[in-house]
């Protein structure tokens, strides 16, 4: 029976730690927030009366749902240069993985907006507010609170896609766990390793999510 290199698995838990704390957060963080604000347009542009705005948002949302995420991260950093457009490998997953999460987080947040009651439209234009006002004012805060279920599952998720950056040599916490189990051949040790890592702040972001899920709630009306 082969014995886990211990030592190996101590020493090593530092650098990936370090990989998940200067890589991988600050990647998923800096993606889901530009994600986020492109995704509320994209939903607004699909609630929006004008058809032509609502097609394009349509379009977009299908293309990023339709296609894999390492495609469109390869034809970023890849791709793109072809054309004589080159970015840099962290701009690159910054810029693939908003996108991305744009796509999806649009119809999860036009979904959360439409299931304001119209009633609530109404009663802000009764009192002298216009479409824009009743938008952020009453409708977007309701909203968001509906949202914040989903959309920290859209952020769980991309906690874990990050690992795709490794595929265009951004140093994260897969990156780092590939370079030492290539220089020691531990790679069962390794994997396992940072998949426990990704399992931790995965487990710690769940937490943080019914912490503010119940939190939320107290505002509802019963």
């Amino acid at each position: 029976m082969i014995q886990p290199d211990w030592d190996l698995f101590f020493s090593s838990f530092w650098p990936l730690l370090d990989g998940a704390l200067r890589g991988t957060i600050p990647l998923a963080l800096t993606s889901f927030a530009i994600g986020l604000a492109l995704a509320l347009v994209l939903a607004l542009m699909r609630l929006s009366a004008k058809r032509w705005l609502a097609g394009i948002a349509r379009v977009y949302i299908s293309i990023v749902r339709g296609t894999p995420l390492l495609v469109q991260l390869f034809v970023i950093f890849y791709g793109l240069p072809s054309i004589g457009v080159t970015i840099d490998p962290w701009p690159s997953a910054v810029v693939a993985f908003s996108i991305n999460v744009g796509g999806y987080a649009a119809e999860v947040i036009r979904a959360a907006i439409l299931s304001v009651p119209k009633g609530q439209w109404e009663a802000a234009y009764m009192i002298g507010m216009s479409r824009s006002r009743a938008l952020t004012r009453i409708i977007l805060p309701q909203a968001a609170r509906v949202s914040v279920p989903p959309l920290s599952n859209t952020f769980i998720s991309l906690v874990k896609d990050t690992s795709l950056a490794s595929l265009i040599l951004v140093t994260e916490l897969f990156r780092e766990a590939q370079q030492v189990a290539a220089f020691s051949q531990e790679f069962m040790l390794l994997y396992l390793e940072a998949a426990l890592i990704y399992w931790v702040i995965c487990l710690v972001l769940s937490t943080g999510q019914g912490f503010l899920e119940k939190r939320l709630d107290r505002y509802v009306a019963r």
